[in-house]
C-alpha cells in the first residue's frame, strides 16, 4: 500500500499546520467561558452561603510564636534562606567552572547553535505560555474576587505569585539548557584525552549545578513567603504560585516531550533508509535532535522538578493548616519540614563531593570505567546522608515534643529518602545495558527483527510496573503504620500527612535526581557535538591539538566513551521520571485531602459520599482512567504526524554527495516543523484538560474526587510502564552500538525501530502524566470550590449548564488532538 501525494492544505509539507479552528477563536472560547463565571460569580449570595475561599484564606501562625532550642522559628527559617544562598552559589560556580573548561573552536560553535535554536525554541514557548496565563488569570479574577470577595489587593497577590510561579518553571529550565549546553561540547573534547573520569565528571557538575539551583530556588522563594509576607495573604499566595508553576511545567513538558521526539525519530529513520551514521552532519533534523534533547530531556525535568518540589512543598503546608488546629503545633512542624529541607540541601552537596573524591582516587587515572557506578554510588550515598540528617536535625528541633514525635516523623520521612534510592534501583533492573531484560530484547530482535523486540520491550515496562507499584505500597504502608502510632492526637488523618512526607521524602535529596537525570542530555548532545563539528576532518588537527592543548587526540577511543557514556545517561533519565511520577501520586492524596475537608466540613459530614455506594464517586474512578488513555494517544498521535512531516521533509532534502553537512535552512525547517507540531498538540491537549477538570468539578463534586483519585493512580501505571519499555528499548540499541559493534546491520535497525516507538513513551507521554496530575488537582482545588460556592448561592442549574458547555469544549479539544492532528493523505493501491 503506498500513500497519495500531500493535498494541500492545512497538513502539507513544508508549510506551517493550520488548525480547522484558529487559536485565536479557541482562545476566545476560553475568555467567554471565564467572563460568564464571572457573571454568575457575582450573583447574590443566599442565605446559608457556602464559605468560599478555600487554601486561599488559610492564615500562617506567628513562627516566632515557638522556640526550637532557645531560637525562635521564624530565625531558624531565615538561617535556611541562607543555606539556599549557599546551593545556590554552589550552583553558580560550578557553572562558571563549565564555562573556563577548555574545548575546541568547533565544537564550541556546535553546542552554541544548539543554544541559539533552544533559546528561540524557549522564546516562543514563553510567549505561548504567558496567553494560557491570561485565561487562568481570568478565572481566578472571576473566583477571588467577584464569588470570594477579596479585595483586588489580595487578588493582585494571587495573580502576581502564579507569575512568579511559571517564571520559575521557565526560568530554571532556560538555566538548564545553557548549562548542559555548555557541558555537552566540553564532555566532547575531555573524551578526545582518552581518560573516562572527564567524560563522566563534567555532565556530573552540570547536573549538579542545575540540581542545586533549581531546588535553592524553589526552596527560597517559598521561605520567603513563609517569613517575609503578612500571615493572613500566604495562603494566597501559595496557591498563586503552585497554580503558575504547575502550569509552566505542564505545557514546557507536554511541549517538549513532543517536539524531542519528532526530532528524534524522523533523525534515527534516516539511519535506516540512507544507511548513515549516527548523527550524521548531512542529516537535516540532527540539529533538530540536539535541540529536542534539551528541549525534552533538559528544559522539561528541570521545569517538572521546580514544580514537583514546589507543589509538595504547598500540598503540606495545606494540610498543616487544615488538618492540625493547634497553631504552635502548626508552627512546629511547619518550621521542621523547611529546616529538614534546608538540611537535605547540604546533604546533597556533602554527598556529591564525596562522591566525586571517590570517583576520582578510583577511575581518575584508569582508561576503564563503568559510567553507571559513580551515579549508583551517588543516589546511595545522598539518601544515607538525607537519612542521617533528617534523623538528627529532629532530634534537635523536636526533643522537647512528646511521645517521640522526632523519631516517627523521621522514619517516615525516611520511607520516601528510601523510595528515592531503591526506586531508581528497580528502574536499572528493567533499563539498564546489564540488565536482563534489555538483554532479552536484543536476544529476540536477532531472531524475530522489530517485532520480537517490541514484544520484549512491552514485557519489561510491564513486570516493572508490578515492582515498582509493590515498592510504593509497601513504602507507603509502612509510613501509614507510623503514623497510627499516635499522630492522631495533633491532627486529622495522620495517614494523609504521611503520605505527604513520603512525597516529602523522595524529594528530600532532589539536587541529586535532578543531576543524574540533567545528565542524561549532556551524555546525548556530546555524542552529537562530536559528530557535527567534524573536527577529524580540520586540516593538521592532531599537531594543532598537541600545540594548543598539551595532548594526542586518541579518535577511535574517544568515540568509544561516548556512546557508553550515552548508555548510563540513559539508564539514569529512566531513573528519575518513577521518582517523579510517584511524587506526584503519593503528593496528590495530600491536596485532595484538601478538597475533602472542604466538602465534608472538616470531615463532619457527607463522609458516606466517598464510597461505592455513592455512584457519582465510582463513575469519577472509571472516568479517569478514560483521560488517562486519551491523553497517552493523543500525545504519541502528536510525536507520530510531526514524525512523518518531519521525515517527509528530511528524506526528500538529504544530500549525501558533494556536501559535508546539511545547509542551515534545512535543519531549521525541521526545527521549524518540531516547533510546531508541539505547539499544536500541545494546545489541543491542554485545553481538553482545563475544560475536562471545569466540567468535572461542576459535574459533582464527590464525582471530581474520584476522577482526581483515578488519573493519579492510572497515570502512575501508565507512565511507570511507558518509561521503562522505552528505557529497555533505546539500551537496547545501546548495547547493540557499543558491546556488539554491530551498526548497520539488520539487528541494528530492529533496535532502531524498537527505540523510535519507545521514544514517545518514554519521553512524550509519560513524563508529561505528572505534571498534568498535579496541575489538574491544583486547578480542581480551585474549579470545584467555584462549583460548590455558586450551587450555595442558589446557582445550581447554572453550575451544572457550565459542565455540560465545559464538556462538550473539553470534546471539541479531545476530537481535535486525533482528527487536527491526522496524517492527511489518502490511502491507496
Amino acid at each position: 500500500m503506498l500513500l497519495a501525494p500531500s493535498r494541500p492544505g492545512d497538513d502539507a509539507p513544508g508549510a506551517a499546520p493550520q488548525a480547522p479552528l484558529s487559536k485565536l477563536a479557541r482562545f476566545a472560547v476560553l475568555g467567554v467561558s471565564a467572563l460568564a463565571l464571572t457573571a454568575c460569580a457575582a450573583a447574590p449570595a443566599q442565605e446559608g452561603d457556602h464559605h468560599v475561599g478555600g487554601e486561599a484564606t488559610l492564615v500562617l501562625p506567628d513562627l516566632s510564636m515557638v522556640d526550637f532550642a532557645g531560637i525562635p522559628g521564624r530565625t531558624l527559617l531565615l538561617f535556611a534562606m541562607i543555606i539556599c544562598a549557599f546551593g545556590l552559589g554552589f550552583g553558580v560556580f560550578t557553572y562558571s567552572r563549565l564555562r573556563a573548561m577548555p574545548v575546541h573552536a568547533s565544537m564550541r560553535e556546535v553546542s552554541e547553535l544548539i543554544y541559539t535554536t533552544c533559546k528561540a525554541y524557549l522564546m516562543q514557548q514563553g510567549k505561548f505560555l504567558l496567553l494560557l496565563w491570561v485565561f487562568i488569570a481570568i478565572v481566578i479574577v472571576a473566583y477571588y474576587r467577584f464569588l470570594v470577595g477579596f479585595d483586588w489587593g489580595r487578588v493582585a497577590i494571587v495573580i502576581a505569585f502564579s507569575l512568579i510561579g511559571m517564571a520559575g518553571s521557565y526560568g530554571v529550565a532556560w538555566y538548564g539548557i545553557r548549562v548542559n549546553t555548555l557541558a555537552n561540547s566540553r564532555t566532547a573534547f575531555a573524551s578526545l584525552r582518552g581518560k573516562p573520569y572527564p567524560v563522566h565528571s563534567i555532565p556530573m557538575q552540570s547536573g549538579m549545578s542545575v540540581g542545586m539551583v533549581l531546588i535553592s530556588v524553589e526552596l527560597f522563594l517559598m521561605l520567603v513567603i513563609l517569613t517575609l509576607l503578612p500571615g493572613e495573604v500566604a495562603g494566597a499566595c501559595f496557591i498563586g504560585f503552585a497554580i503558575g508553576e504547575s502550569l509552566g511545567a505542564s505545557v514546557l513538558r507536554i511541549a517538549g516531550g513532543i517536539f524531542t521526539k519528532i526530532a528524534d525519530i524522523g533523525s534515527d529513520l534516516m539511519k535506516i533508509a540512507f544507511k548513515i551514521k549516527e548523527d550524521d552532519a548531512r542529516n537535516p533534523g540532527v540539529i533538530a535532535d540536539c535541540t529536542g534533547d534539551n528541549a525534552g530531556d533538559s528544559v522539561g525535568p528541570s521545569a517538572d522538578g521546580f514544580e514537583t518540589y514546589g507543589v509538595t512543598g504547598v500540598a503540606l503546608v495545606t494540610f498543616i493548616l487544615i488538618g492540625v488546629h493547634d497553631p504552635n503545633v502548626q508552627v512546629t512542624l511547619l518550621v521542621w519540614m523547611f529546616l529538614i529541607r534546608a538540611m537535605m540541601l547540604i546533604a546533597s552537596a556533602l554527598a556529591y563531593q564525596a562522591n566525586d573524591l571517590f570517583t576520582r582516587r578510583r577511575w581518575g587515572a584508569r582508561d576503564q570505567m563503568n559510567f553507571e557506578a559513580p551515579l549508583t554510588n551517588l543516589v546511595w550515598l545522598t539518601s544515607a546522608l538525607c537519612i542521617i540528617f533528617t534523623f538528627a536535625s529532629s532530634a534537635v528541633l523536636l526533643s522537647h515534643e512528646p511521645d517521640g514525635l522526632w523519631w516517627k516523623l523521621s522514619a517516615i520521612i525516611t520511607c520516601g529518602t528510601l523510595a528515592g534510592a531503591l526506586i531508581p534501583e528497580l528502574v536499572k533492573v528493567f533499563t539498564s545495558t546489564e540488565s536482563a531484560h534489555v538483554r532479552e530484547v536484543v536476544k529476540s530482535s536477532r531472531q524475530g527483527g522489530a517485532s520480537l523486540n517490541i514484544l520484549s520491550g512491552l514485557v519489561a515496562g510491564n513486570i516493572s510496573g508490578f515492582w515498582l507499584g509493590i515498592v510504593v505500597v509497601g513504602l507507603m504502608g509502612g509510613a501509614y503504620g507510623i503514623s497510627e502510632l499516635g499522630l492522631d492526637q495533633l491532627m486529622l488523618a495522620p495517614s494523609v500527612f504521611a503520605f505527604g512526607l513520603v512525597a516529602f521524602g523522595f524529594l528530600g535529596m532532589g539536587p541529586v535526581t535532578i543531576a543524574v537525570d540533567s545528565y542524561g542530555p549532556v551524555t546525548d548532545n556530546a555524542q552529537s557535538v562530536y559528530e557535527l563539528s567534524l573536527i577529524e576532518e580540520e586540516p593538521n588537527i592532531d599537531s594543532q591539538l598537541q600545540n594548543e592543548f598539551g595532548f594526542e587526540p586518541q579518535w577511535d577511543r574517544a568515540k568509544q566513551m561516548l556512546e557508553e557514556n550515552d548508555g548510563a545517561g540513559n539508564t539514569f533519565k529512566a531513573t528519575a521520571k518513577p521518582v517523579l511520577i510517584g511524587t506526584a501520586v503519593v503528593g496528590a492524596t495530600t491536596m485532595i485531602f484538601a478538597i475533602i475537608m472542604g466538602l465534608t466540613n472538616g470531615l463532619t459530614e457527607g463522609i458516606v459520599n466517598l464510597s461505592l455506594l455513592h455512584p457519582p464517586f465510582l463513575l469519577g474512578l472509571i472516568t479517569g482512567g478514560a483521560v488517562i488513555y486519551w491523553f497517552t494517544g493523543a500525545s504519541i498521535q502528536a510525536v507520530t504526524t510531526g514524525a512523518y512531516r518531519a521525515v517527509e521533509f528530511i528524506a526528500g532534502n538529504m544530500t549525501l554527495d558533494g556536501v559535508t553537512k546539511a545547509s542551515a535552512e534545512d535543519s531549521r525547517r525541521v526545527v521549524e516543523i518540531c516547533t510546531q507540531y508541539a505547539q499544536r498538540g500541545m494546545l489541543n491537549m491542554f485545553l481538553a484538560i482545563f475544560f475536562a477538570t471545569l466540567s468535572f468539578a461542576f459535574a459533582e463534586p464527590y464525582f471530581f474526587i474520584g476522577y482526581l483519585i483515578s488519573i493519579a493512580i492510572f497515570g502512575l501505571y501508565q507512565a511507570i510502564f511507558m518509561a521503562n519499555a522505552g528505557g529497555a528499548w533505546d539500551n537496547a540499541k545501546k548495547i547493540v552500538e557499543v558491546d556488539l559493534h554491530a551498526k548497520g546491520t539488520p539487528l541494528h535497525d530492529a533496535t532502531i525501530v524498537g527505540d523510535t516507538v519507545g521514544d514517545p513513551y518514554k519521553d512524550t507521554s509519560s513524563v508529561a502524566l505528572n505534571p498534568v496530575i498535579k496541575f489538574t488537582t491544583l486547578f480542581g482545588l480551585l474549579a470545584v470550590e467555584l462549583a460548590v460556592s455558586m450551587a450555595a448561592r442558589g446557582l445550581s442549574a447554572w453550575t451544572l449548564g457550565f459542565g455540560v458547555v465545559f464538556f462538550v469544549v473539553a470534546c471539541v479539544f479531545v476530537w481535535r488532538s486525533f482528527y487536527s492532528m491526522r496524517i492527511r493523505e489518502e490511502v491507496s493501491a
